[in-house]
């Protein structure tokens, strides 16, 4: 391999496809050398790639190419499906470069679409409630946040929602912010355009994406960082 990220080869996307067609252990270890050389090891260059990058725009990210990568292997200890490999790829970036931190960099490699994503998905109740709360009181800081992610094309994702307001937050329902507050994550994301995972620029293209995303980290961050859990009482 590079030194240098210069972007996946097509094999890469034909190893998953292929996965996906022989989902079965004695097939994936076969061919674990060729997840290893063909996903893994890009995957690794991108994201010293992207981390030196946001480490060049100030934007406070980044990850461990040893540690961010999700493992393939499936936990399949409480579902019905029991094929035993994922057949996508995916890593995090985020302020400690941990998988567990709140406010997330996301990106997603896989033959049916790449992606990259960012934000706070499914916060923890206390999390979630004070970024509600954040929403709530200070609805003008939040609308400059929802003009900035549009001006650069992006939106929070509704798919994440509840159908009624959550508890302590009734009289905000006829306001602008309701469907904000409904949210039970805060997620924009942006699709790889294709032929960009081949490409070098890739790197770029995704520290781009998470400089455009960064008004709604910055917003759940500070929600976050003045939480009391034992001073919280709407509920999730």
């Amino acid at each position: 391999m590079a030194q240098g990220f210069d972007g996946f080869r097509p094999q890469a996307l034909d190893f998953l496809r292929n996965l996906a067609a022989n989902n079965e252990r004695g097939w994936f270890t076969e061919h674990k050398p060729v997840y290893e050389c063909e996903v893994l090891a890009p995957f690794r260059l991108l994201l010293s790639a992207v981390t030196a990058q946001l480490a060049a725009r100030e934007i406070p990210l980044s990850a461990d190419p040893a540690r961010a990568i999700f493992r393939i292997h499936r936990d399949v200890r409480f579902s019905h499906d029991k094929t035993p490999y994922k057949t996508h790829a995916g890593a995090v970036l985020s302020r400690d470069g941990g998988k567990a931190a709140s406010g997330i960099l996301y990106v997603h490699v896989a033959p049916e679409g790449c992606f990259t994503a960012a934000g706070f998905w499914q916060p923890e109740r206390e999390q979630l409630g004070a970024i509600r709360e954040a929403i709530y009181t200070e609805p003008d800081r939040f609308a400059g946040v929802q003009s900035a992610l549009a001006e650069a094309g992006l939106t929070l994702d509704d798919s994440d929602s509840l159908t009624r307001m959550p508890r302590g937050f009734e009289d905000a329902a006829k306001a602008p912010i309701s469907a904000a507050i409904r949210l039970k994550s805060f997620i924009v994301r942006r699709p790889i355009k294709p032929g960009r995972l081949a490409s070098a620029v890739l790197a770029a293209d995704i520290v781009d994406f998470a400089e455009a995303a960064l008004p709604l980290l910055r917003f759940g961050w500070s929600a976050i960082s003045v939480l009391d859990p034992t001073a919280l009482t709407r509920q999730k």
